[in-house]
């Protein structure tokens, strides 16, 4: 057996398998067939094995399902075909072009922190100011892999250095959750199972939209600050209290399932006093 088959060697036949993906995205066997523009008969086929879908079906119907490309090779392997994308290590000259871009986005992004992360949050690579942040965290959390959800809400981590812990937690694990349930992936179940685990409060549910803090009506006033849109990383660097918000940002129209799975998380200042003091960090640090 090829090395590609082993890594995505499935347990379960294909129609159980997409009718497990077809259910986690909450569409009916009919609004699938619709949508591949097949027979709601034949899916039905497909999912209780009744008949074996081509290849060519099963790029179908996971294309329309959404469905990681990691996952598409499983599916391909258990209705007997071979994967259809490569997974190449980003050292690898494949993906030469991609990894350049990625370290010119980080490098450009410095002052402020980013990090490229894979599906399982491991640490790729990152920029100069993450180290900002991940300092004071043991050496163990540090040693590779970096799982950097791990980093950050672990006691010995960044967590001790959070200022709105329960706030910052909630918004990472109700990320995760959303995760887990739109890909199965039971790593990330168990990674979400572990950071439930640690300490640090729990925080209330936001306020629905359109909803207004006391004394602070809907639409008057003046513009919000971002915090008041996002939910902020306040965290405390010696004497300093930094304000940041994260964006995510992935490679388009991916082939390779490690491009596929890449995605990289940058943080802004939210703030003038978090900018100036990240722009000031950096210049004490002689990177200016």
């Amino acid at each position: 057996m090829s090395v590609a088959a082993t890594r995505y060697r499935p347990h379960r036949p294909v129609g159980d398998l997409l009718r497990e993906w077809r259910q986690r995205r909450q569409l009916s066997q009919l609004d699938l067939a619709i949508a591949a523009e097949i027979s709601a008969r034949h899916l039905s086929f497909v999912e209780t094995g009744r008949s074996k879908p081509t290849s060519a079906m099963i790029l179908r119907l996971t294309e329309h399902l959404e469905v990681p490309l990691r996952d598409r090779n499983t599916l391909l392997l258990a209705g007997g075909y071979a994967p259809a994308y490569p997974e190449h290590r980003l050292d690898e000259p494949e993906l030469v072009a991609v990894r350049n871009a990625l370290r010119h986005v980080l490098a450009g992004h410095d002052p402020y922190p980013a990090v490229v992360v894979n599906r399982w949050w491991e640490l790729v690579d990152g920029n100069a100011a993450v180290a900002l942040l991940t300092g004071s965290a043991a050496p163990e959390l540090l040693t590779p892999p970096v799982n950097v959800l791990r980093l950050s809400l672990h006691p010995d981590g960044m967590a001790p250095h959070i200022v709105n812990l329960a706030e910052w937690r909630a918004h990472l694990l109700t990320r995760l959750q959303r995760q887990v349930a739109a890909t199965g992936d039971p790593r990330l179940a168990e990674l979400l199972t572990e950071l439930r685990s640690y300490p640090g409060g729990e925080h209330p549910p936001p306020a629905a939209a359109g909803s207004a803090a006391p004394g602070r009506p809907p639409g008057l006033a003046g513009s919000p600050a971002p915090t008041d849109v996002v939910v902020p990383l306040r965290y405390r660097l010696g004497d300093r209290e930094l304000s940041l918000f994260s964006m995510t940002a992935v490679v388009g129209t991916p082939m390779d399932v490690t491009i596929d799975e890449l995605a990289i998380e940058s943080f802004y200042p939210a703030d003038e006093a978090t900018a100036q003091a990240l722009w000031a960090l950096r210049g004490a640090s002689g990177n200016g």
